[in-house]
């Protein structure tokens, strides 16, 4: 598998209004703005609340095992089912999961194998 990359970042909300209007002035001026892929948070706390131990060993479970459904990857982690569906789910807002739907399933996949955390002073 190709290693990809996806973007973690700790912005305060300042910061993140700031990109936005600074991309938003230069569309107005013509120029191309480089689509930058990733979730935000805009605390150390908040992702620390968000990325806990056990969401990231599903984050694991799902790269290693690819499971073909949340009950077969509750299964794995030894977890309840409804847990670990709220997780995928959750996971699955912020851009970390994404669920394939099959035949009578849906399938969490993981498409990359690094988080990388980048951190705004």
């Amino acid at each position: 598998m190709k290693v990809r990359r996806i973007k973690v970042g700790v912005k305060s909300v300042k910061f993140i209004l700031d990109d936005f209007v600074t991309a938003g002035e230069a569309v107005e001026r013509g120029e191309k703005v480089k689509k930058e892929t990733g979730t935000s948070f805009t605390s150390l706390e908040a992702f620390r609340k968000a990325l806990t131990p056990k969401r990231m060993e599903l984050l694991h479970i799902v790269r290693m095992k690819r499971p073909s459904s949340i009950n077969e990857l509750a299964r794995i982690a030894k977890r309840d089912v409804k847990n670990v569906a709220d997780d995928v789910k959750y996971l699955a807002q912020i851009g970390l999961i994404e669920k394939k739907q099959t035949k009578s399933r849906i399938a969490p996949v993981v498409t990359y194998e690094k988080l990388m955390l980048e951190i705004a002073v």
